[in-house]
């Protein structure tokens, strides 16, 4: 995949901000497991930092493509040669989010407009088989929303569409994705991930206080989720509230024992607190969930 390499290099080189691997299991709504297999498979080429991996945004869009093609029952070998060639036939500056690709029964179909094609092949579908088989199978990447004149969603837009421009926005204008997810929020207060998403950039802004007020909101929508945790415990930490960070740390690594970033903090934590044993249990889970990845 060396378009996507050369792509995803191009990106990491400017300004934007990358995922970690728990959070992108969240938005994709895996287990961290499943981002790290599908990363083994190569279908997706992110950066390392040592152990841990580190995504691009585009990163994100090819994990989202090809989880949904492999639960279309594509076989791996022919998705990963379909977003090869895709990534070599698309222009320098048309990410995979401005294109809809589709599972038709094992092959994968692109659509452009009104061009469709199968990209490991490069032969054209006809557009009224693609129209049918949208109905039929959904839209595995979307196409961004329409824009007004001013970049925002049309009137009416809904609390999804301004969470998706807000993740999109966090690449290029983070205050306007902050504006984006608050508009998410006025639409539908219970969506926990706006919540989660505008705590970290307001954190990342320097305001853990306001940070920790979105992130108790997400886990009084979403009790059970461990990102929300993880990331109140970050803001406790620069707070100086160790003993409240480890609360969460804790509750983060019950809630899912494969989140590694949290097993390393809660042993961090416990060993500057003197609890050794408990510490290195953690950091062995740490270990042991990060090797070969």
């Amino acid at each position: 995949m060396e378009g996507a390499r050369s792509q995803a290099a191009a990106e990491r080189s400017g300004s934007q901000r990358t995922f970690r691997t728990a959070e992108v299991a969240r938005i994709l709504h895996v287990p961290p497991v499943r981002v790290r297999a599908i990363v083994r498979a190569g279908l997706c080429q992110p950066v390392r930092r040592g152990r841990a991996l580190e995504f691009s945004f585009q990163d994100l869009v090819l994990l989202r493509t090809a989880h949904g093609l492999l639960q279309a029952d594509v076989p791996p070998r022919r998705v990963r040669r379909a977003l090869r060639e895709l990534a070599r036939q698309l222009p320098p500056d048309r990410p995979l989010s401005g294109v809809r690709i589709y599972a038709d029964g094992r092959q994968v179909v692109v659509r452009e407009g009104r061009a469709a094609w199968q990209p490991d092949s490069g032969q054209a579908v006809f557009t009224f088989a693609v129209d049918e088989l949208a109905r039929k199978s959904g839209v595995v990447v979307k196409v961004p929303p329409r824009r007004t004149r001013a970049g925002a969603p049309e009137p009416g837009a809904t609390a999804t569409v301004w969470f998706d421009r807000a993740l999109a926005l966090e690449q290029v204008d983070v205050p306007a994705a902050i504006e984006a997810y608050r508009r998410a929020l006025a639409l539908d207060p219970t969506m926990s991930d706006a919540c989660i998403n505008l705590g970290r950039l307001v954190h990342e802004g320097g305001d853990p206080l306001e940070a920790m007020h979105w992130y108790r909101e997400a886990i009084e929508r979403a009790p059970d989720d461990p990102v929300a945790h993880y990331d109140l415990a970050l803001a406790l930490e620069d707070q100086g509230d160790t003993a409240a960070a480890t609360t969460h740390y804790h509750r983060a690594v019950e809630i899912d024992p494969d989140f590694a970033d949290a097993h390393f903090n809660l042993g961090r934590l416990l060993d500057q607190l003197g609890q050794r044993v408990q510490a290195l249990r953690h950091l062995l889970a740490y270990k042991k969930l990060t090797e070969g990845t």
